[in-house]
């Protein structure tokens, strides 16, 4: 799935990892997460600032949405090696990898969508550019993103 985006979006998209490059990822809070990981091919280490659509308070669990869908390079990398290591601003800790369900992501994605409030026609045209559909906003439309965009969780190890 590859999606275009347009200049002021991309750059939107790219406010947070510019934030984490100059040391001032703490002022996202647990809204963002930088996620640190080995190329599947290279060995290399790799970094990608991802949105957090849920956060467990009592365990750490974050849980993160693959807005490109299983054609995102740290998605691939992580399918191949499960090496990660997550940060919130501070120190990168090592954090297990697990590949949510469907009805786990579908429950996700719900409360996270909840949450947005009267910003949630914004997100709804968000979701129909990454989805390739016109994203309604229904439990239908949320079962088939979930189908198209992966959830994935990170636990501190």
């Amino acid at each position: 799935m590859t999606t275009t985006l347009s200049p002021w979006l991309r750059r939107t998209f790219a406010a947070p990892n510019a934030l984490y490059r100059h040391g001032m990822g703490r002022v996202l809070g647990r809204r963002f997460l930088q996620l640190t990981h080995v190329g599947r091919r290279t060995g290399a280490e790799h970094t990608v600032v991802l949105e957090v659509v849920r956060y467990d308070r009592e365990t750490g669990e974050a849980v993160v949405v693959s807005g490109f869908g299983e054609d995102a390079q740290w998605l691939r990398n992580l399918r191949a090696n499960e090496d990660a290591r997550i940060s919130f601003g501070r120190a990168p800790r090592r954090a297990k990898v697990r590949f949510l369900g469907a009805d786990e992501a579908f429950d996700a994605m719900t409360g996270y969508e909840r949450r947005y409030g009267i910003l949630q026609p914004a997100l709804r045209r968000t979701r129909t550019l990454f989805a390739g559909f016109e994203y309604r906003g229904t439990d239908e439309d949320r079962r088939r993103l979930v189908g198209r965009l992966p959830l994935v969780a990170f636990l501190p190890a």
